[in-house]
């Protein structure tokens, strides 16, 4: 936890929150830990707000035109997961790489493992954006959708998965800012792409002023432009130097050595968010069978808990950039205890999201919903989730840590036992055999949350991951600048 000497005056806070959000250069292994974990924390809560807020933004405006619609969405989102799960997983790779070149002093390192990566993610975005951009009637189907949502919502699932390539790239670029210590280059990126989001959302869902009306497909299209308007100019960010790393010079070259320590490194990474997001794919399964109603109103239920949670990734990204950079300067216990102070604000944040949830969830799901139905099911799903709130802000920074360590075999297991052999089984029990319905859905997600915070802190305890180190990097840091 936070002590007093590591604690700002106000003074210094205003400071702090200045600091952050111009991107000023700091150095995270040096100063007061508070410090170095609120200049990281602040662009990054705020940049994965943003990035929550495409979906948000979407279900808002598209809940006009129904249930059906608001299910295509919901359903869409959730194989969009999939993508996240490659995209996040790399991105973890790409931290904790870039992140420890820059502790090190080796900013060449950085850059080469920062070209590899969006080698990589390119390749790999073309390959998920496939089987989207032909089938999407097919994909909606196999995940149970009516008819009705099919028909609603191909357009939507088209333009959503068929653009996977620009969702890898807008999260591989902003996970080299990140490593850099750069995050508010990554806030800039994704403000110009939820701007453009925003207002071209409704502009094409309804045919606003010289724009055709595409209804829930418009939303699809706005996110895809939005979203590489982001990636567009994050690319010109990079290649001019904004940040500490600049994709320039003879450094900017993809090497087999780097490619292959990303894969060994992501592959834990991608496996540890493909467990965790499929596991969301099969309790969108579940909740499907008990109608459009319940489907929506989980649906709105889970844009709005997701968007919620994003500001508590993103201080958990914080100590994922923390942990890296402290591990390459030879400062494990500095690591560690930048975990524990960024866990208890975090704990603090969520208390506060529980409190709202659990006071506010009618006036919130009004927002989305005027169905009855459509709007109780919301109701429950957000107060039943919130109960697991608190355990769940220390699960996802414990997971970072052990990311930013270059540790991603850890969470991987913990994701597969809590999520595979533990969530979904029950969830599955309470729904059906046990007649809880949609409910014991809700519940078994609460549940697992808590579970998986124990078995996480009881594995961060021992310390392995102070030990984890990565492959050096092909050229010596003499060549660094």
């Amino acid at each position: 936890m936070a002590d007093r000497a590591d604690s700002p005056d106000e003074r210094a806070w205003w400071q702090i929150v200045r600091a952050s959000l111009r991107g000023e250069p700091q150095d995270c292994t040096r100063g007061p830990l508070t410090r170095s974990i609120w200049l990281l924390a602040i662009p990054m809560v705020l940049e994965m707000a943003l990035e929550s807020s495409f979906a948000l933004v979407d279900i808002y405006f598209v809940s006009r035109l129904g249930d059906a619609a608001v299910a295509a969405v919901g359903v869409t989102e959730s194989m969009l997961t999939i993508v996240y799960a490659f995209g996040i997983g790399l991105a973890m790779a790409t931290t904790a790489l870039v992140a420890r070149r820059v502790g090190e002093k080796n900013l060449d390192g950085a850059v080469r493992g920062a070209s590899a990566a969006i080698v990589l993610g390119i390749g790999l975005g073309v390959a998920l954006g496939l089987p989207g951009l032909l089938f999407p009637r097919t994909l909606l189907g196999w995940m149970q959708a009516s008819p009705e949502v099919i028909e609603a919502g191909s357009g939507y699932t088209r333009a959503v998965l068929g653009g996977s390539g620009v969702v890898l790239l807008l999260y591989l670029n902003n996970a080299i800012f990140r490593g850099a210590g750069d995050p508010a280059l990554a806030l800039r990126a994704l403000l110009l792409a939820n701007g453009i989001n925003i207002v071209l959302d409704p502009c094409l869902i309804f045919g606003w002023g010289p724009f055709p009306r595409m209804g829930v497909t418009g939303a699809g299209v706005a996110t895809l432009i939005g979203r590489s308007a982001g990636v567009l100019y994050q690319f010109w960010m990079l290649r001019r130097g904004a940040g500490a790393v600049a994709l320039r010079g003879p450094a900017m070259s993809v090497e087999r050595p780097i490619l292959a320590e990303l894969v060994r490194l992501s592959t834990g990474g991608v496996a540890q968010l493909f467990i965790a997001t499929a596991s969301w794919v099969a309790l969108m399964r579940i909740v499907a069978p008990f109608g459009k109603e319940v489907l929506s109103g989980y649906t709105i239920a889970i844009r709005i808990v997701i968007f919620a949670l994003m500001p508590a990734w993103g201080l958990a990204n914080a100590a994922a950039t923390l942990v890296g950079q402290n591990l390459g300067a030879r400062q494990p216990e500095r690591a560690e205890r930048a975990v524990w102070i960024t866990g208890f604000y975090n704990m603090l944040f969520m208390c506060v999201v529980m409190a709202t949830f659990l006071t506010f969830a009618p006036w919130l799901l009004s927002w989305f919903t005027d169905n009855p139905a459509t709007h109780e099911v919301g109701v429950r799903a957000l107060r039943t989730l919130s109960y697991g709130y608190i355990f769940y802000a220390w699960g996802m920074v414990i997971a970072q840590a052990f990311n930013g360590a270059g540790d991603t075999v850890t969470p991987t297991w913990i994701n597969f036992f809590c999520f595979w052999c533990f969530q979904i089984p029950l969830a599955w029990a309470l729904a059906r055999p046990f007649e809880f319905g949609p409910g014991g859905v809700f519940w078994a997600v609460c549940i697992a949350e808590a579970v998986l915070a124990g078995v996480a802190l009881a594995l961060f305890r021992r310390g392995r991951w102070k030990e984890i180190r990565l492959a050096p990097d092909v050229a010596t840091p003499s060549g660094s600048h």
